[in-house]
């Protein structure tokens, strides 16, 4: 697998992953806005086509199609796409039930999730003290839903599958980054999600109207750009320095929910957040001095 160029800037790299999370929460506001009058079908399928075309666009610069499309692991590719597909499908039928604040505390667990399943199903060594942080991160979303004190919300549930299903698509990632590089993982993700939707998405079109059009296009380009943001930050600086820096999502999301939609976490959500970022960012940490303590090859 290929490896960008240089990864030695962490001020750009840092800024540039921050920026990518700025434009994600703007993303997900306008989401918000677009759940309430759009089918999610036709959500995804403006938001594949734009990216495909930037995708295949921006890849082809450093390589031909044909050869990008080549990957040693094609069923892999697939699937994890497809994963991530309906993972975004379920985060817009989510976002409906709950403030962006809400649902970004609960899909903070994600870190924790991947810790896991990664144990689990790639066999990677995971000590008492990670296991300890991801127990102390489940005690968190525990404080946010407040099981037997409040009724559980049904968005509340479809937040932790969303979030189980990214950890997931996040797990995929790491096998198939062992054979193929960044390009043909990021244009299989984008060709297949909109293949999919324009056989999905047609049956539930309704005409937009010229305003609904203009939210739709900033749709897109606030998902195409902090995606090019998030390719630019990794080729600037090492994804372990930038990881923790993933969770300004979490700010961003609750002032942007503020402000356009005067929603407010309580403090029960703000208690078991800070649990679960802080137990994230501690997996973190104990994962990078696991990779730093391995000899290099």
């Amino acid at each position: 697998m290929r490896r960008a160029p240089q990864q030695d800037n962490a001020s750009l790299g840092i800024t540039l992953v921050v920026s990518a999370m700025f434009i994600f929460a703007t993303q997900d506001a306008i989401t918000k806005l677009l759940a309430d009058s759009f089918d999610v079908p036709q959500i995804l399928l403006v938001r594949f086509a734009f990216y495909a075309l930037f995708a295949v666009a921006y890849s082809a610069r450093k390589k031909p199609l044909r050869e990008i499309l080549k990957s040693e692991v094609p069923l892999l590719q697939i699937g994890r796409s497809l994963l991530i597909l309906v993972e975004i499908g379920l985060f817009i039928v989510t976002i409906r039930f709950l403030s962006l604040a809400e649902i970004h505390a609960l899909l903070a667990t994600f870190p924790l999730m991947v810790t896991a399943i990664a144990a689990v199903f790639l066999r990677e060594p995971v000590g008492i003290r990670r296991w300890a942080a991801v127990g102390a991160g489940f005690i968190g979303v525990l404080v946010i839903l407040r099981p037997g004190v409040e009724a559980l919300q049904p968005g509340a549930l479809l937040a932790l599958l969303t979030a189980f299903m990214f950890a997931g698509y996040n797990v995929m990632t790491r096998l198939v980054a062992r054979h193929d590089d960044g390009e043909t993982s990021t244009v299989y993700m984008a060709l297949i999600g909109a293949v999919v939707m324009a056989c999905i998405g047609p049956f539930y079109w309704r005409g937009p109207t010229m305003e609904e059009w203009l939210w739709l296009a900033c749709l897109s380009c606030t998902a195409t750009a902090g995606h090019f943001l998030l390719i630019k930050a990794l080729e600037a600086a090492p994804a372990s320095t930038l990881q923790p820096f993933n969770y300004t999502l979490l700010v961003f999301a609750s002032i942007i929910g503020y402000l356009v939609f005067d929603n407010l976490p309580d403090i029960w959500t703000v208690v078991g957040a800070t649990i679960v970022v802080s137990s994230g960012l501690y997996t973190i940490y104990r994962e990078r001095q696991r990779l730093n303590a391995q000899p290099n090859p």
